[in-house]
C-alpha cells in the first residue's frame, strides 16, 4: 500500500520512482519457476485405477496358483484332442506335415500331439520312465514319464491355448510349464503306485513333442492301471 501511495504522489509531482530492487524480481522468478514445475508434474501424472492391469501393487505371478487353476482345463483339452496311438503313428508316417496340421500344435522345438493308447509297462528306469509296449503301434518306442522329475513343456504347449504373450517375461512362461507338470504329479501320478507298473496293463492319455517319429516320450494327464 505504501509503495502504491508513493507511486501516486510521484506521478502527481511528475517524478519517476526507481525500479524495484533486484531481490523482488528474483522472488518473482522463483515463484514463476515453482508454478511451472507444479504444472509439469500435474500434466505428467497418470491416474491408475486400483486393481487395473496398470496397478503395480498387484500380486506377483504365482506359478503354483497358475498350475492349480489351469491344469484341469489343460487335462480336459488334451483328453478331447487325443488320437489313438495307431492312427496317429500311421498319419505321421504317411505325411508328417498333414498329420501336424490335422492333429498337432506346431511351435517350439517341434509339434506337440495328444495321444491315447493301452499297453504293457516294461521295466522302470532310474529316471522314472517306463517303456510301454503297445500292440498296434509296434514300430514306435513309446515311453511315459512318471517322476519324480517331469521334464518338458508338452502340457503347456499341447492345446495351443497358452502363449508367451499371456505372461510378463520368459521366466514366467517357463515357470507356467513347470507348474502344470507339478500339478499333474499331484493330480494324476499321486493316485498311482508309479514304482510298481512293470508288467501291468496301463491306459494312457497324454502329450508328446515329435522329435523322432520312432520314439515318443509321453507326459500323461491320465494314467490308469487295468
Amino acid at each position: 500500500m505504501i509503495n502504491k501511495a508513493n507511486a501516486s504522489i510521484a506521478e502527481m509531482r511528475g517524478e519517476r520512482l526507481p525500479p524495484p530492487p533486484r531481490s523482488m524480481w528474483r522472488r518473482f522468478g522463483l515463484l514463476g519457476g515453482v508454478v511451472i514445475v507444479v504444472l509439469a508434474i500435474a500434466l505428467d501424472t497418470k491416474v491408475v485405477q486400483i486393481g487395473s492391469s496398470e496397478d503395480l501393487r498387484q500380486a506377483a505371478f504365482s506359478a503354483a496358483a497358475y498350475g492349480t487353476k489351469t491344469f484341469p482345463e489343460i487335462k480336459q483339452a488334451i483328453e478331447a484332442r487325443a488320437v489313438e496311438g495307431a492312427a496317429l503313428q500311421q498319419a505321421i508316417a504317411a505325411n508328417k506335415d498333414e498329420a501336424i496340421a490335422k492333429y498337432g500344435i506346431a511351435g517350439g522345438s517341434g509339434p506337440v500331439f495328444s495321444v491315447k493308447f493301452v499297453g504293457i509297462a516294461g521295466e522302470r528306469q532310474a529316471s522314472g520312465l517306463y517303456e510301454i509296449k503297445v500292440a498296434d503301434v509296434p514300430d514306435v518306442k513309446i515311453r511315459i514319464q512318471t517322476g519324480p522329475a517331469i521334464n518338458g513343456t508338452e502340457l503347456r504347449d499341447a492345446t495351443g491355448t497358452v502363449s508367451f504373450g499371456q505372461f510378463t517375461n520368459q521366466i514366467e512362461y517357463q515357470n507356467a510349464g513347470s507348474a502344470l507338470n507339478n500339478e499333474m504329479k499331484k493330480v494324476v501320478l499321486a493316485a498311482v503306485d508309479t514304482t510298481a507298473l512293470t508288467g501291468k496293463t496301463v491306459s494312457i492319455v497324454g502329450a508328446f513333442r515329435l522329435i523322432n517319429p520312432k520314439s515318443w516320450l509321453v507326459t500323461p494327464v491320465r494314467l490308469e492301471v487295468q
